[in-house]
């Protein structure tokens, strides 16, 4: 594959799907097939966006707006984007990140209702039009995700995980809007296996899809 120009993947999901360990797994793999990468997160990868990340997952700031949050979301994004996924890909690295614009159309478009366009046209501005050109959706039961969360206690308690279970609901319905819409750049992952059955799933479609021409 040529230089200067990167591939852009992205993973998303509800709580509980284990993206973050999947992350670290892929990792490895990418390094084992020596695929010139970086691996970063949203909200966050930057300080300037980490500080953001702050803000909106303290479970104080309760009295929060839906659409302060969605902004916040994508003053993250837009930094973020600048100062690492950008520079990275014009290096022509994958840059395989945990969670982008979906996250917010799904979150705060969907379930939080404020509408996916209104949540799409703010981050039309903070984007540039830079989509992933592959998605994977760890997509799991809103109950078994939590259940898994419940479990894990050494997993950071976030202001998301503080909503109820009907929350939970609408953003896994969100998804499934997306899956339909974005059917060419969005890959469904049953997060219900076995982590290594999720790898598998996953590393299957990256080289057919991606990496054959990496």
């Amino acid at each position: 594959m040529s230089h200067g120009r990167g591939i852009f993947v992205t993973l998303e999901g509800g709580e509980g799907t284990g993206k973050t360990t999947v992350i670290g797994k892929l990792k490895d793999y990418l390094e084992n097939r020596s695929v010139p990468h970086i691996v970063t997160r949203e909200p966050g990868g930057i300080e300037i966006a980490e500080k953001i990340r702050e803000v909106i997952l303290n479970p104080s700031h309760t009295a929060m707006d839906p659409r302060t949050e969605a902004l916040l979301y994508a003053a993250s994004r837009s930094q973020h984007l600048a100062e690492k996924v950008e520079p990275a890909l014009a290096e022509g690295k994958l840059v395989l990140c945990d969670r982008f614009v979906d996250s917010s159309l799904v979150y705060q478009g969907y379930a939080r209702g404020i509408g996916m366009d209104e949540v799409w046209s703010i981050n039309q501005f903070a984007i540039h039009d830079r989509m992933p050109q592959l998605t994977f959706y760890l997509d799991i039961e809103p109950e078994v995700g939590l259940a898994r969360i419940a479990a894990n206690r050494n997993r950071e308690v976030n202001r998301l995980d503080l909503e109820d279970l009907s929350f939970h609901h609408k953003v896994r319905e969100g998804y499934l809007q997306l899956v339909e819409r974005f059917s060419d750049r969005i890959v469904v992952i049953d997060a219900s296996q076995t982590l290594e059955n999720v790898e598998r799933d996953i590393i299957r479609s990256l080289e057919e899809r991606i990496l054959k021409d990496f």
